[in-house]
């Protein structure tokens, strides 16, 4: 692959936020006087726009940071216990956290650093282990944290276990490369390492690898492959019920995106001459699908400041704080990723090679299945993901459970108050089936949730679709 052309953008992104520096230091300033309750100015209508201007163009301009978990407690069978991040498995381009509980120790201070605590699991003076959950993060522009919600519901009652992928421009050439065959390589191992009875979720882009893992460690007959595993809102067929995002990839060769989309990371980073695609250029496409919802939510921003509306503010705060921060991808994964899954869709074909070998989806025969689509998902349409239950014939039907959450987008299938109200205990049972009963020939039908949706059309779900949603639908359309 020859990115010796790649397009100068990452260049000229540095050299903008260069430029705006003084102008970031000047409305830093700004915003101290007027925000200053020393002033009296700042108690006027006048004094607060100034200082709520000032604030907007700084986080409009400024770089945002990795996020943190920032997880402290969490409650066990009713007990509140302390949590503590520790690293399990680390390579160059990613790492599994574990999320370590411990019922019978002192809350940490909350400068502890990871690895404090030794134990797998600490939720100590339990009849019986909790289930073993490991979540795949999309590798897609955004962080591990943007699971944070996904992560915080099962905390009460999984062990859980994240991926954390690092930011490509972080990453020295030294390295070496990393494409979807080393994504899916790292999940084997990373599966091996957690050892049996372990459950996956797997959030959007990051179904097809999983799935992908999971059918061939099940071609070898692997001990360790997963019990279960739950996709959730994942491109497993792009060619159905196809979204802007399926037809816009529709339109382009890879070689376009290959030159609009790949750029090298300046020599500021350990990652220098490393070819990439961009955080920001993701981020810009996310935005610019619902430019008219963050041009309002801003304005609402804005109007809560001056009105001196705290507690909303802080909550636009955080949620952008979060939305804002981006990592760049490798331009191999990237474009790998797009011509296999969007452009000629390999996995639902059987066209699909991993390391030499294609990657048979018929080969899962013990591996329970579990799909959750959003009925208003127009990122990943509906029936994308429920492929993945007609393309494994081999898995019998009672290890297969789908479930299409009404009035969902995108985000809202893995995090708020729909996720947590009516999708988390869906996915919570269907976990504690397959691992009490594995093996059994029992339907599950998990709070109403039957088998014979598999045999329901998905027409009448995609005729509701609107327009095309980002990540921010969930926070700036609460629906």
């Amino acid at each position: 692959m020859n990115l010796a052309f790649a397009n100068p953008a990452y260049f000229w992104y540095e050299t903008a936020h260069r430029m705006l520096t003084p102008a970031r230091a000047t409305t830093r300033g700004m915003k101290v006087i007027f925000g200053n309750p020393s002033n009296p100015i700042s108690r006027t209508v006048y004094g607060r726009t100034i200082a709520a201007a000032c604030e907007l163009f700084e986080n409009a301009t400024q770089r945002y940071g990795k996020p943190t978990f920032g997880f402290s407690t969490t409650l066990v069978d009713g007990q509140q216990c302390c949590v503590s991040e520790r690293v399990v498995w680390e390579r160059p381009f990613g790492r599994l956290i574990a999320f370590d509980r411990d019922l019978g120790q002192p809350r940490p201070k909350p400068n502890a650093p990871i690895g404090q605590v030794i134990p797998f699991d600490q939720a100590r003076h339990r009849a019986k282990p909790q289930p073993k959950l490991m979540m795949i993060a999309p590798l897609s522009g955004h962080f591990a944290t943007l699971l944070r919600g996904t992560v915080e519901a099962f905390l009460p009652t999984h062990q859980v276990f994240i991926t954390d992928w690092t930011d490509a421009r972080m990453v020295p050439l030294s390295q070496g490369r990393f494409d979807l065959d080393d994504y899916i390589d790292y999940l084997i191992a990373m599966f091996r390492a957690l050892g049996p009875d372990l459950h996956i979720l797997a959030v959007c882009q990051s179904s097809v690898p999983v799935i992908a893992a999971i059918a061939s460690m099940e071609a070898e007959n692997d001990p360790l492959t997963p019990r279960s595993v739950t996709l959730i809102a994942g491109p497993i067929d792009a060619r159905r019920s196809p979204t802007a995002v399926n037809r816009f990839a529709e339109k382009r060769s890879i070689e376009w995106f290959r030159k609009h989309c790949i750029a090298k990371v300046p020599s500021d980073y350990p990652g220098s001459l490393r070819d990439v695609y961009p955080g920001f250029m993701q981020l810009s496409s996310f935005m610019a699908m619902n430019i008219d919802r963050h041009l309002t939510a801003h304005c609402k921003m804005l109007k809560h400041l001056v009105n001196g509306d705290g507690e909303a503010a802080e909550k636009h705060r955080d949620f952008y704080d979060e939305y804002l921060a981006v990592m760049d991808m490798t331009a191999e994964f990237y474009l790998q990723t797009v011509e296999q899954v969007f452009l000629r869709h390999d996995l639902p074909k059987g066209a699909m090679i991993h390391r030499g070998k294609r990657v048979d989806l018929g080969a899962i025969r013990r591996c329970a299945i579990m799909v959750v689509e959003g009925e208003k998902d127009d990122i990943t349409g509906v029936g994308q993901t429920r492929a993945a239950l007609e393309l494994t014939p081999n898995l019998p039907r009672d290890k297969k459970v789908y479930h299409l959450q009404k009035g969902a987008g995108h985000y809202g299938v893995f995090n708020g108050s729909r996720f947590r109200a009516e999708i988390a205990p869906r996915i919570t049972h269907f976990i504690l089936e397959q691992q009490m009963h594995a093996g059994s020939e029992r339907d599950i039908d998990p709070g109403g949730m039957s088998e014979r949706r598999l045999d329901t059309p998905v027409a009448a779900a995609t005729a509701s679709h609107g327009e095309g949603r980002d990540p921010a639908a969930g926070f700036l359309d609460p629906s």
